[in-house]
C-alpha cells in the first residue's frame, strides 16, 4: 500500500525526541515550527514536502546529500543572506524564502 504526502504533511516525519523546546519560523511566509537542535532542513522538510523547485525542470528537490557537500540545499533569509539547510540550525524567528530575494546579486 502506497502513501502519498498531502499538503499538510512533511516529507520527514518525526518518531523521537519530540519533548524539545518548540522554535517558530516561517518558510515560504508560511508559519511553520521546528524543534530545538533542529537543522533548518529537518524543520522545513518535517512540515513541507520540498525545499524549492529545480532551476531547469518542473521537479521539486528536498536537499540530496544531507551533509554540506551537494549545494542542494541553499536557503535565503528574508533580509537577504543565504544559508545552506543541512548544516545551519534552526533559530527561533527565522524568515526563510526558498528563491533569493530581489535584492540578491544577478550572476
Amino acid at each position: 500500500m502506497s502513501h502519498s504526502v498531502t499538503p499538510e504533511e512533511g516529507r520527514v516525519q518525526r518518531l523521537a525526541e519530540t519533548d524539545r523546546p518548540t522554535l517558530a519560523f516561517t518558510f515560504e511566509g508560511r508559519a511553520m515550527a521546528g524543534l530545538e537542535g533542529d537543522t533548518v532542513l529537518t524543520a522545513v522538510l518535517a512540515a513541507a514536502t520540498h525545499l524549492r523547485n529545480a532551476e531547469f525542470g518542473p521537479e521539486r528537490r528536498a536537499g540530496f546529500c544531507l551533509m554540506g557537500a551537494c549545494q542542494d540545499c541553499w536557503l535565503w533569509q528574508e533580509n537577504g543572506p543565504r544559508l545552506r539547510a543541512c548544516s545551519t540550525l534552526l533559530q527561533e524567528g527565522m524568515r526563510l524564502r526558498a528563491a533569493p530575494p530581489d535584492s540578491w546579486p544577478a550572476p
